[in-house]
């Protein structure tokens, strides 16, 4: 099997399933060469629970992926979620020193944003500038080269718990995997999935997988606002499979093929076959029935990421609308229910700006997995700029005193 040093691969690690998508970059972006899945057993909203399941996961997906491309798999980007994660917004000012803004004075005034105070239980994993103001002068996004006196830098901060960040990256060391960097997964998502206008414009990504729901809110084209919700879609086959007494794997199944958002969406009211649970002999059960029990958990999940973005304050500041990525985004009739609870425009988020394999990874499932690829190709044109905080004290002063080399 061959080796490939130029291979991006992300490991997206969900509740339902584990996503391996491996890329190599090219002249215009990236191109898919392979994929592998296999379903989560060791997970819970997002958390991982059950490392020795976890890890048997990942290595099933990791050995498809390598028998589709064709190459070994040594180092990943690894995607996060749960509703363990924390973001807010900070400010940082100073002052410009030889008048002329230099990556000195950048670092400076990004380090000076992220002098908040952290409880010891929390890892900062991104801290993504999202605008730079110089002189009064706003909306600047890069200032590298321009004159004046002060500079001001607004970010976004992202923290997650330490020990849900050090699970995931046991459970890749313990499947003989290298994690390079850990990534937001709503993020992520948002790299596949959003246009440039809708980020400039704003948009607000709606990441409805299995155990959690990811909300990421772009404006003026940076990261405004991100949470997670508690909620996603296996807790709609919970539903099922508690209302149509029906075993969990029988209720996702049932779920997947004839489960619509809402009753009213219906086309027909069919009659379907259910399995029952103790080896009792199947129900017939009207499709009807099935919505209606679907239908309160997903105006739930909406309405609740609706009340997350007005106690922002942000429910105006998205004139693009919703974009629903997630495996639970493929429920039939949930973009017009959205459409309904938000009052905006809402659309299905397909994985683009890739090549190769996009036949493949065509469909909002793939769309964290796609996403940690375009991360890791653009962090690696970008010198690794976020990266997860260093954990040795050497680590950092070896850092502090290559940036003070280099400023001299």
């Amino acid at each position: 099997m061959a080796r490939r040093d130029e291979t991006i691969i992300g490991l997206d690690i969900g509740t339902t399933k584990i996503c391996v998508v491996v890329a190599e970059p090219t002249e215009n972006g990236i191109d898919v060469v392979g994929i592998g899945t296999h379903p989560s057993r060791g997970l819970r909203k997002g958390v991982v629970v059950d490392i020795d399941a976890t890890v048997e996961s990942i290595k099933h997906a990791v050995e498809e992926a390598e028998l589709m491309a064709d190459c070994e798999i040594t180092s990943v980007y690894a995607g996060i979620a749960g509703s363990h994660i924390r973001a807010f917004n900070s400010h940082g000012v100073v002052a410009v020193k030889d008048r002329d803004v230099s990556i000195g004075d950048v670092k400076r005034v990004i380090d000076a944003a992220k002098a908040v105070s952290i409880p010891m239980d929390r890892e900062v994993i991104h801290v993504i500038p999202q605008e730079f103001i110089i002189d009064d002068q706003d909306g600047i996004r890069e200032p590298l080269g321009m004159s004046g006196v002060r500079l001001e830098a607004k970010i976004h901060i992202v923290t997650a718990a330490v020990t849900s960040a050090q699970n995931i990256v046991k459970c890749a060391n313990k499947a003989g995997l290298n994690v390079i960097d850990i990534v937001l997964e709503p993020l992520a998502s948002a790299e596949a999935a959003l246009a440039e206008d809708e980020r400039d414009l704003g948009v607000c990504l709606l990441d409805i997988g299995g155990g959690t729901t990811d909300i990421a809110v772009f404006a003026e084209g940076s990261i405004h606002h991100t949470s997670v919700l508690g909620l996603g879609g296996s807790h709609i086959t919970n539903d099922i499979a508690v209302g149509l007494r029906t075993p969990f794997e029988e209720a996702e199944r049932v779920k997947k093929k004839f489960g619509v958002a809402a009753a009213r969406f219906l086309g027909s009211d069919d009659v379907i076959s259910v399995p029952s649970v103790g080896g009792r002999k199947p129900r017939e059960v009207s499709r009807k029935i099935l919505c209606e029990i679907i239908e309160p958990r997903v105006e739930e999940i909406l309405s609740l990421a609706r009340q997350s973005l007005e106690k922002e304050g942000l429910e105006d500041s998205i004139p693009s609308g919703v974009v629903l990525t997630g495996g639970c985004s493929a429920l039939a009739g949930l973009p017009e229910l959205a459409e309904e609870i938000f009052e905006t425009t809402v659309r299905e988020g397909i994985p683009g700006n890739i090549g190769g394999l996009q036949d493949v990874v065509r469909g909002p499932m793939y769309a964290t997995g796609v996403g940690l690829v375009l991360f890791g190709a653009a962090q690696g044109r970008q010198n690794a700029r976020f990266r997860i905080r260093d954990r040795s004290i050497f680590g950092r002063v070896k850092q502090r005193m290559r940036d003070w080399l280099y400023q001299f």
